[in-house]
């Protein structure tokens, strides 16, 4: 138990969990770690002796450093502030350098972002949205993890607004020309997203079984996604506007140490993949999602039976040679259950736009308002008992402004 009030097993966010980020202190950013409602300044704590982290805090704006260091120092430093905070003797040295949480920071330089698609329910889905008289799942869905390369300048922290996008949408008619303006089919993917430290050398893949030799932790991500653009213009190259002009990040990284307990069986696959892709212990992650709507719940997507783990993503990701770098976010694609009230997807929810979804407030949906809001949260089994709470998600669309 920690001796920080309100940072108890119950709080979400008590010493098994200790995600990391960046507060605004003194006006200056700084690394830090949450512990209940506050948190540790990492910075002051390793300027002050009380933390060993090789100055990977010191003079810091972003956890970048601190990602590259590897495993052993992510141990020793978690092991350190773990001690730090239920240590009774620390604290009247401790106490001072823990700071209000305050607006949401990025807390790492995203270099590049991959975005798969591996929740088998999903692209079912999809496949018979768009495809009602075609098999749903494409002939190269259970052989490989498809993903897209997205826009690393556009992930945003979780609270940034998200102007609606313009683009081009398909003719009215066969043979007119396309139409123009803005998207009227504006959509949320609920994912979650993997955060790499250390990188790779370019030309050298990385097998399954290193999966925690280069991935830090886990942050909710919400791929904001134009359905009408990208139904325009994904043929023959796959996504682009129409994905490209905002991802949400959550501000705290949970560490994957704090996932120890956390990790489940994933589903078997059928057919048999590639040597590559094969796992010798198959695992993924209990995580449960929630998704409001302008603050009703309307879905509650199960991570765990995702079909592609996150093993499984890093390596199709390298396997052709491309190097990892600090900083790269990789997302698991749109996480969605057997029930409808399991997806993560308003296309789905609302089976294409055809279906409305009721609110709280007595309006409906089928696609995002301008105003409309929408928050994605997430637990996870905390080991020895009770849950952890990752960060949530949230952001508030604007008017376009084409």
């Amino acid at each position: 138990m920690s001796w920080v009030p309100q940072a108890g097993a119950d709080s979400g966010f008590g010493v098994t969990h200790l995600p990391y980020g960046v507060v605004v202190a003194g006006g200056r950013r700084r690394p830090a770690v949450r512990i209940g409602d506050r948190a540790l300044d990492l910075a002051g704590a390793e300027a002050t002796g009380l933390l060993a982290a090789g100055g990977a805090f010191q003079d810091r704006t972003s956890l970048d450093p601190f990602l590259a260091a590897g495993p052993p120092a992510w141990q020793r430093v978690r092991e350190r502030i773990t001690g730090l905070l239920t240590d009774p003797a620390a604290r009247p040295r401790v106490e001072p350098l823990l700071l209000p949480l305050g607006e949401p920071v990025l807390p790492f330089q995203v270099a590049d972002y991959v975005d798969f698609y591996s929740s088998e329910h999903h692209a079912a889905n999809v496949g018979r949205i768009f495809r009602p008289d075609q098999p749903p799942l494409l002939p190269n869905w259970k052989h490989l993890p498809v993903g897209y390369h997205g826009r690393a300048g556009t992930v945003v922290v979780s609270g940034t607004p998200v102007t609606r996008p313009c683009g081009q949408r398909r003719p009215a008619s066969a043979g007119g020309p396309p139409g123009f303006g803005p998207s009227t089919r504006l959509d949320i993917e609920a994912e979650v997203g993997f955060v790499v430290g250390v990188p790779s050398r370019l030309g050298e893949p990385v097998p399954v079984d290193r999966f925690i030799e280069h991935v830090f932790g886990v942050a909710l991500v919400n791929d904001w996604s134009a359905r009408d653009l990208q139904a325009w213009e994904y043929q023959p190259l796959g996504p682009f506007l129409g994905k490209s002009f905002a991802t949400s990040v959550g501000a705290w990284v949970t560490p994957l140490a704090a996932l120890a307990g956390a990790w489940v069986p994933a589903p078997g696959q059928d057919p048999p993949v590639l040597d590559y892709l094969r796992e010798p212990d198959r695992r993924g992650l209990a995580l449960a999602l929630t998704v409001r709507w302008n603050g009703t719940v309307v879905s509650s997507p199960p991570f765990a039976g995702m079909y592609w783990t996150p093993a499984q993503q890093l390596a199709h990701l390298t396997v052709n040679g491309a190097s990892l770098r600090t900083g790269d976010l990789f997302a698991s694609g749109t996480v969605s259950g057997p029930d409808r009230r399991e997806v993560g997807s308003f296309l789905e929810l609302t089976w294409g736009g055809t279906e409305p979804v009721r609110l709280a407030d007595g309006t409906e949906r089928t696609f995002l308002a301008d105003g409309d809001t929408v928050t994605i949260s997430g637990t996870a089994p905390a080991a020895g008992g009770g849950r952890l709470t990752l960060a949530e998600v949230t952001g508030t669309v604007l008017p376009a402004r084409c």
